[in-house]
């Protein structure tokens, strides 16, 4: 049972095909997930390298409290220089790799360098035992559920995996890294945003496969308080209201009240379909097909992810999801969350984001190039781009790129990344986060869903949001569960028995963003370039576009004075 005085770290070079295991830095703590993927690309990664070059730096970091005993505890965060914003980016995903990588002591994974051969595959194996690089030739271009059920075969029962879909392996920029769930079998679990499945396939790493053994949780310095902090927080929790009780899936008909169920390429923030798209049809559907609510990782209280059946009662997908029903079902004007599930289903399988295959799609409809709400298209559609057809690899690299090969103007985006189901118009305050953010267009960055805020209320909540998010994906803990920045340090002091501080916890999330924006920054990226796209500035929804001037976005990069209200807040997602 590893603790955090076993605490050790991975390098990978995938140039000479090693792996190495080295003490974990002390001085790194209390770093983990997102705030430990920055401090190490930014001593480690040139930020202007090609992001799809052997100096790219690929990083895998569970958060702080992942493989303890504490609540929903157990995400992981990939890293790396975006293909497709040009600047950082980290993915954060459940599932139990960053479980598993935690319960063997192992903080990060790094990898560096490239095979000479662009053709090889690689496989790295992480166990009791140690680490090895091994040739995965045999899984080349293998969708994602086929690889994980053959390496499910390959491998003890207990192991999980990472693993790189096809649109990875042919490097395109809408590529996501998989995690296997609790069952360790479903690759249902998603490091979606900002294109880190091209950098995991330039480095010709196919898979990671874990197995802790019978490796127990890691034990905290201070059991006693660690354990009551466990009990209380878990009871508070299933006492409250639950609000993902059946996942985000559930937020679709408050969405289209608030003009964020975007239809059409955004054009209209309200869907005709709002009904037949509405999470509670996939529940309902659970009494006559089966499925369930279920938890991707051990230890999850939370529960959101939805085990979708086809009418047949076999498994087709599960965490079918708010922003997924909406960027590849009302914004592409599918009608019906059942064909939203297929899409969701080829995506997993890909190895391909959601959000920004479905931001794509709807600008080749928007174009002509496939008529609205054709379900059956877009099932054609997914199944050419591992054929690798040029329309294919257009909607395989996001929207950005969609839209330079339909020629059409109308691309929402920020940074290059396309804008997530929460709009920017009726949500300003989140509009301030997709221009502020390193990561771009990404609403895990800090969503604030109030429509009612003054301007000069958009920059603190922003702030806010951005700070308790960037703490929350380092810890380790699931936005779901909705943590405070006091709920965390208080589990961080239980687990090294120290005293962490307010002024500590929010000087991390604040020192998180300046080591990202500053990455920016030295790759060339400017807080113009993060503007939102003209798309957004022009066209309507509800009568508002994103006028929110400079001068106000900049305030975002001053330090704000840590009000009461920060400690509290709850992370969201």
């Amino acid at each position: 049972m590893a603790g955090p005085a076993d605490d050790k770290m991975i390098r990978v070079d995938m140039t000479n095909q090693t792996a190495t295991i080295e003490d974990f830095p002390a001085e790194y703590r209390l770093l983990g997930g997102r705030a430990l993927s920055a401090k190490i690309l930014s001593a480690e990664c040139d930020p202007t390298c090609d992001p799809l070059g052997p100096d790219n730096v690929l990083v895998m970091a569970p958060g702080v409290v992942s493989g303890t005993a504490a609540p929903t505890s157990g995400r992981i965060s990939i890293g790396g220089k975006s293909p497709l914003t040009g600047g950082i980016k980290e993915a954060n995903t459940g599932g139990q790799p960053g479980q598993h990588l935690m319960k063997l002591g192992i903080r990060v994974i790094v990898v560096k360098g490239q095979p000479s051969d662009a053709e090889a595959r690689y496989g790295l194996e992480v166990n009791a035992d140690g680490v090895k690089v091994v040739a995965a030739d045999a899984h080349k271009m293998k969708r994602n559920y086929a690889l994980c059920m053959d390496l499910h075969g390959e491998y003890p029962k207990t192991a999980s995996f990472i693993t790189c879909g096809p649109a990875g392996e042919m490097r395109l920029t809408g590529a996501s890294v998989a995690t296997t769930d609790q069952d360790n079998r479903y690759p249902a679990r998603h490091a979606a945003r900002g294109g880190l499945g091209a950098v995991m396939g330039s480095k010709g790493l196919k898979f990671v496969a874990v197995d802790p053994g019978r490796s127990g949780v890691r034990r905290p310095a201070d059991r006693a308080r660690f354990g009551e902090l466990c009990k209380t927080y878990t009871k508070d929790y299933q006492e409250g209201p639950q609000m993902f009780q059946f996942g985000t899936s559930s937020v679709v008909p408050m969405a289209n009240m608030l003009n964020t169920l975007v239809y059409k390429n955004r054009v209209e923030g309200q869907s005709p379909d709002v009904e037949t798209l509405d999470g509670a049809r996939i529940v309902e559907s659970f009494e006559t097909r089966g499925g369930e609510m279920h938890n991707c990782m051990t230890g999850c209280i939370v529960k959101c992810s939805n085990i979708v059946h086809d009418a047949q009662g076999e498994y087709k997908t599960s965490a079918l999801e708010f922003e997924t029903l909406t960027l590849l079902g009302s914004n592409c004007a599918v009608a019906s969350w059942e064909d939203v599930a297929d899409m969701d289903r080829l995506c997993d399988e890909l190895g391909l984001d959601t959000i920004e295959t479905g931001g794509a799609i709807a600008i080749l409809m928007d174009s002509g190039g496939l008529d609205w709400g054709d379900a059956d298209g877009m099932r054609t559609l997914l199944n050419e781009i591992d054929q690798g057809t040029d329309r294919g690899k257009a909607i395989g690299n996001g929207a950005v790129a969609t839209g330079k090969f339909t020629g059409h103007h109308r691309v929402p985006h920020a940074l290059g990344q396309t804008i997530p189901a929460w709009d920017p118009r009726p949500l300003k305050a989140t509009g301030v986060t997709y221009c502020t953010s390193p990561m771009g267009a990404d609403h895990t960055a800090g969503l604030v869903v109030n429509p009612g805020l003054s301007q000069d209320q958009y920059v603190w909540e922003s702030q806010k949001s951005q700070i308790v998010n960037a703490v929350c994906d380092s810890s380790g803990f699931c936005q779901f569960l909705q943590p405070s920045l006091d709920d965390i340090r208080n589990f961080y002091g239980a687990l090294y028995d120290e005293e962490v501080s307010r002024e500590q916890i929010h000087d991390q999330g604040w020192q998180c963003l300046e080591d990202e924006w500053a990455f920016n920054k030295a790759a060339g990226l400017t807080a113009e370039d993060g503007y939102l796209s003209e798309a957004l500035q022009k066209d309507p929804i509800a009568g508002q576009v994103f006028d929110v001037p400079m001068d106000i976005i900049n305030q975002m990069y001053t330090k704000l004075p840590a009000q009461e209200d920060l400690f509290a807040a709850k992370a969201s997602g």
